[in-house]
């Protein structure tokens, strides 16, 4: 079979206060993340949304110790995987390539390089696939190998999404079940599932399988929690003016305050490590708007981590995919080229989306005239002082 290697791929996260900023730039600059019209514009407008958030930022990762854990999780479960393939009977190298920050895809693949391996799975430890996750990573390495001869001479399988593997599916059940028993009426808890949203144009017209898998995903681990408990899925983390897959988190969660729900155990259905969106986002800003809605007996279920039937669904992935015929780049799902951000609507007077696309559409337009008199040194602030 040759040098085995597994490339696990995740987001990255800032690992101290002062990579923020970069680590938002690098995210920005995503165009899976946000996409222009005009390529050019795209570092200038990353540029000056990671300049805009960046305090902000920096003002929730203070609040869970000044950086992300996720780079040192992905570590541990890198060692864990290892071993567990080692116990397995497969000699194998786990790599990690970060999207956003260090180690990024490239530095990995730099030491697949070195290490000479003729053989990689590579596994992203996103649950569903997504082109926003997933799909921005594998666009990055098509691109590498498309470019570099010695990775065309790597015999290389993608593992597109894992969403309905059983061992993955009873890890979950057994966290979900832990946190029910904690309630003060375990029946009767409301299981919350919290999912990364995605915009709705990457669904309805790039096919997007995202939306299909999470709704499946839940239903599967509900099916192998195997319990009566009523459940709920909703979207967390939009961005920008776009219209996002719904319902949205803070929606439901008020609505279910409304429905006199008193015990609510939530689940990070995207997230296997703890990060920003678990530890600050769910713990923190959720937790607030469930007390606000009535909902005082707030349960989160821990992330997967380095539990060790997650650990096993990995590795017994990694075998499978070894001896089951390639996925290749060509297989997955890609963006549509000038894809519409944007839903179209008919006008309407008022705070509606529409209006706040238009708002959006202007304000690039006056950023592209700021960034040109910056350039030129002439125009209307020159005049009248301001630059």
């Amino acid at each position: 079979m040759g040098r085995v290697g597994v490339l696990l791929l995740n987001l990255g996260g800032p690992d101290k206060i002062e990579d923020v900023r970069p680590f938002l730039y690098n995210l920005f600059s995503d165009p899976e993340i946000i996409r222009l019209p005009v390529k050019i514009l795209q570092k200038p407008l990353a540029w000056l949304i990671s300049t805009l958030r960046a305090k902000k930022s920096q003002a929730n990762y203070l609040e869970i110790g000044g950086g992300s854990p996720l780079r040192q999780i992905t570590e541990e479960q890198a060692e864990a995987l290892k071993q567990k393939l080692a116990e397995m009977g497969q000699d194998a190298k786990v790599y990690i390539g970060m999207r956003y920050w260090h180690p990024f895809t490239e530095e990995a693949i730099a030491e697949i390089k070195q290490d000479n391996i003729e053989q990689l799975v590579i596994l992203p430890l996103y649950p569903q696939f997504s082109i926003s996750t997933s799909g921005s990573s594998f666009r990055v390495l098509e691109e590498m190998w498309e470019s570099d001869s010695t990775l065309q001479n790597i015999k290389y399988t993608l593992i597109p999404s894992w969403y309905d593997n059983p061992q993955y599916l009873q890890a979950m059940a057994d966290l979900i079940a832990q946190e029910i028993d904690k309630s003060e009426s375990p029946e009767n808890a409301h299981v919350f599932f919290s999912a990364h949203g995605v915009p709705m144009s990457y669904v309805e017209e790039a096919g997007d399988p995202y939306q299909k898998e999470i709704e499946e995903c839940t239903r599967l681990i509900m099916k192998t929690l195997g319990r009566n408990n009523q459940y709920t899925l909703a979207y967390q983390s939009r961005v920008g003016p776009v219209e996002w897959l719904q319902p949205y988190t803070e929606d439901a969660l008020k609505d279910l305050g409304e429905k006199e729900i008193e015990d609510l155990v939530v689940v990070p259905i995207s997230f296997v490590s703890e990060h920003i969106e678990t530890l600050q986002e769910i713990d923190m800003e959720y937790r607030e708007i469930a007390e606000e809605s009535g909902i005082h007996n707030f349960h989160r279920v821990p992330a997967l981590n380095t539990h060790p039937g997650f650990i096993n669904s990995l590795a017994e992935l990694v075998t499978e995919s070894l001896d089951s015929p390639p996925c290749n780049f060509g297989e997955v799902t890609h963006p549509k080229k000038n894809m519409k951000m944007y839903p179209q609507e008919k006008w309407q007077w008022g705070m509606t989306t529409a209006a706040e696309v238009w708002n959006g559409r202007l304000a690039m337009l006056g950023f592209i005239a700021l960034v040109l008199e910056i350039i030129s040194g002439n125009g209307p602030l020159h005049l009248v002082g301001l630059l």
